[in-house]
């Protein structure tokens, strides 16, 4: 007999440098034993911070990820030079750049589970973009829903 199951799991990443990382495995890893008693579902990864984000993309060539990093940060520059850029200056010039790319990028992603695994495409991966240079504890809180087997 089926039912629909509803389950909220905190994910603790390990300190990331700067940079776009794929960490589809570490997030499998740490859910394997809720998804697997999800046959049609949703996995929900909510990012618990303001300097970071999450998104799905190219999971095979390594170089997306330095290609992504070195986009955003033309995109939204730091002010190291000190000339007054951002008023929000504080924490040291790479923090409201990365509030930015927070908000550009975002801080979650949802991603359909299917009989127990993630139903990603063939050349998706889940990646976690650390914007700030300092090491950072990040946490993402999991939610997995769906029908049970």
């Amino acid at each position: 007999m089926s039912g629909t199951t509803y389950t909220q799991h905190p994910l603790a990443l390990p300190s990331y440098p700067r940079g776009s990382h794929l960490i589809t495995s570490e997030v499998t890893s740490q859910l394997s034993e809720p998804l697997k008693c999800v046959k049609a579902g949703l996995l929900h990864l909510f990012l618990q911070h303001t300097s970071c984000a999450l998104s799905l993309n190219e999971n095979w060539d390594s170089d997306v990820r330095k290609d992504m990093s070195d986009s955003l940060d033309k995109i939204v520059v730091e002010d190291k030079a000190g000339k007054g850029i951002y008023r929000h200056d504080a924490e040291g010039s790479d923090d409201m750049p990365a509030h930015i790319k927070s908000s550009l990028i975002g801080a979650s992603v949802s991603i359909p589970i299917t009989n127990g695994k993630l139903a990603l495409g063939t050349w998706q991966g889940i990646w976690f973009l650390e914007f700030r240079d300092g090491k950072h504890r990040r946490k993402i809180l999991a939610t997995v829903q769906g029908e049970t087997a």
